[in-house]
């Protein structure tokens, strides 16, 4: 059943688009990215979904926009929660790659997600 609520899940590239449409549809109730890009702070006080963000601690390039992220966010008091995996890379919830999927961290970033949609989506 659709109850008129919509959320969205992205990873890597996808993570970025998933960010993105949290900034440009006004009424995405809940947005998830893993891994992505961040957007351009300026452009965070437009976000009205909730906003979920995994990131790998070893992904250094997309690592380094989470500090202007979170700030932005925090300052449009944009309703959001940010998880670091430690010790994984880029794509660790990937299973088609053995050199950076990582179980453990796949399996407890998409408990996280499934309630994080449950939380914000269900009327």
């Amino acid at each position: 059943d659709f109850n008129g609520q919509v959320g969205c899940v992205g990873f890597c590239w996808g993570g970025a688009m998933a960010n993105d449409l949290a900034v440009n549809v006004p009424s995405l109730k809940a947005a998830v990215a893993y891994y992505g890009r961040q957007p351009a702070a300026e452009k965070v006080g437009n976000i009205k979904a909730a906003v979920q963000l995994h990131y790998a601690s070893f992904d250094e390039r997309v690592n380094s926009g989470i500090a202007a992220y979170e700030a932005a966010l925090k300052q449009h008091n944009v309703r959001y929660e940010l998880f670091m995996y430690e010790g994984v890379n880029h794509a660790f919830h990937n299973d088609t790659s053995a050199a950076r999927y990582n179980e453990a961290a796949a399996k407890l970033s998409w408990q996280r997600s499934m309630q994080f949609f449950k939380q914000h989506l269900s009327r």
